[in-house]
């Protein structure tokens, strides 16, 4: 893995980002990769947010993986700050490559630098695949998560 580069993501990426989001079937139902407005509009306001990182990983000038990752200061559990890992997505031609766990490992390492004490992340109750990969890791399945689309 040592051709590949973690960096900050920017505006010229949202095309290869984007369609990293919408290339499985949970995706291809709630993205639209035709459409790079609201993306834009969306990665203005995350790319101003000092608490928001958002990161990709490049390969032979390719973006092949990326993730959000959001810090939280918080007054729960003595103050603790937490991060926030979502949007994890590798292409496709990556999968089985290590570079999951790569941008995992950054993640971590990141919320570590930021003075995190907790990282938590969602995975969709279909990604069974998923969830054994974050428990690889260390992640413990310990919270049953709600959402209320507004």
């Amino acid at each position: 893995m040592s051709d590949l580069e973690m960096r900050p993501a920017r505006e010229e990426d949202l095309p290869a980002i984007v369609a990293m989001l919408a290339d499985d079937p949970l995706g291809a139902q709630r993205e639209s990769p035709d459409d790079l407005a609201p993306y834009t509009a969306a990665f203005a306001r995350l790319d101003r947010d000092p608490n928001q990182h958002v990161v990709v990983a490049v390969r032979a000038g390719r973006v092949v993986g990326t993730l959000q990752l959001t810090v939280i200061p918080g007054l729960s559990r003595r103050g603790t700050t937490r991060s926030i890992i979502e949007g994890v997505r590798v292409h496709t031609e990556e999968r089985g490559s290590g570079l999951g766990t790569r941008l995992i490992e950054w993640a971590v390492e990141t919320s570590r630098t930021e003075g995190c004490r907790l990282v938590q992340l969602t995975s969709d109750v279909s990604r069974t695949d998923a969830h054994r990969f974050y428990e690889r890791l260390g992640f413990e399945p310990s919270h049953l998560g709600f959402k209320l689309s507004l």
